[in-house]
């Protein structure tokens, strides 16, 4: 954050409009914030863990320090309460590992913006929202653990639009995007449980992704007739992951998601199926090689460039990561594209515990 001027606090008097005036320093999300006061900051510091200079992240492209004391600032503008606190931490040092490159999902022409998905104990804890409505308005925590990761990247990492932020267009997940697994609809044991953490762990994982891409499926009774809906959304070559290789996540609805597993299909089962379907081809990437091959350059070294070989949106299965999540009424699921081969997912337990037996994923999907 800027510190050219000492701000007001909320108990200067009548004659400072505190709302205005943080506008006035550009340290909005282009929204009000709540301003802080020395009480709000200190309670934030101290479910922080306390020690308000201790630095947690150098935070790209500007490459600023996320202080404790700054952390606590910036979630206190976005609307947090101290609860919150461990998860928007544990956020901002997944998103500054760098395995996620952060830096180039900051500076991007791309419309890429980090997504959160919470699982275990802590979101019922908050009380976020893992349902109905999961990626829209409504929801305190969601919004503002969401909001607090944006105001950090642009107060911190200098990420404003057209400044360092190059982004052609953006999406509306660079104001909050923040959700949680519905583990509780889901008929597939977590998503960190998979990943090798008990029940009782909380977690972050982040992934640069677009916006939620809708996938509807009203009359399908068996798995394969509603993942070929998704597979449908996936096989495309308009999104950066046709081009780039790299990650993507796929969120099921609990009403698909009780329709694939109630004829036995696992999570292993739908990532497999839903990369093993994917229909792109060399002959579409490359525009029938009307441009020659700079385009592709980036993809895998081992995919076939030749007429009629099948191009897989991602290099394997285990690179789609999928949840459950959503109201329990409707036949609605979403795919979201992520940023391409340049950046890595990570997922990280709030009190900074790896799996047992686990020190960090090759991906970058684990981080200590």
């Amino acid at each position: 954050m800027k510190r050219d001027q000492e701000p007001p606090t909320a108990t200067s008097g009548d004659q400072v409009d505190l709302i205005e005036w943080y506008f006035e320093q550009g340290w909005t999300d282009g929204l009000p914030v709540v301003p802080p006061t020395s009480k709000t900051v200190a309670a934030m510091v101290a479910a922080l863990g306390g020690d308000a200079e201790r630095l947690e992240a150098r935070v790209p492209p500007r490459w600023g320090n996320l202080t404790r004391e700054v952390l606590a600032i910036n979630m206190v503008l976005a609307g947090c309460t101290p609860a919150y606190a461990p998860v928007v931490r544990a956020a901002m040092l997944a998103l500054c590992s760098p395995h996620f490159n952060l830096h180039g999902i900051q500076a991007t022409t791309h419309m890429a913006a980090p997504l959160l998905v919470v699982n275990g104990p802590v979101r019922a804890a908050i009380g976020m929202n893992a349902g109905a409505n999961v990626f829209g308005s409504g929801n305190r925590a969601n919004a503002t653990i969401g909001r607090a990761i944006r105001l950090v990247l642009l107060n911190v990492g200098g990420a404003w639009p057209d400044d360092l932020d190059k982004s052609t267009l953006g999406h509306p997940g660079k104001y909050s995007f923040c959700i949680a697994e519905h583990e509780e609809a889901s008929p597939w044991a977590p998503y960190h449980v998979e990943q090798g953490y008990r029940p009782e762990d909380s977690t972050v994982f982040c992934i640069a992704t677009e916006g939620p891409h809708s996938v509807t499926n009203h009359v399908a009774d068996d798995p394969q007739g509603v993942l070929d809906s998704i597979v449908s959304a996936m096989s495309t070559i308009a999104h950066n992951n046709a081009v780039s290789s790299g990650s993507c996540a796929v969120v099921i609805g609990p009403e698909h998601a009780t329709t694939i597993a109630g004829r036995g299909w696992t999570r292993s089962d739908v990532r497999r199926y839903l990369w093993s379907h994917t229909t792109n081809t060399y002959d579409d990437i490359s525009f029938g090689g009307r441009y020659g091959t700079i385009y592709n350059r980036n993809l895998p070294k081992w995919y076939r460039r030749e007429p009629g070989a099948r191009i897989p949106i991602v290099p394997s299965p285990d690179d789609i990561h999928l949840f459950v999540a959503g109201g329990e009424a409707g036949r609605f699921s979403a795919f979201l594209p992520g940023w391409g081969h340049m950046t890595s997912p990570v997922l990280r337990a709030i009190d900074g515990s790896a799996p047992e037996g686990v020190d960090r994923c090759v991906d970058g999907t684990c981080e200590l």
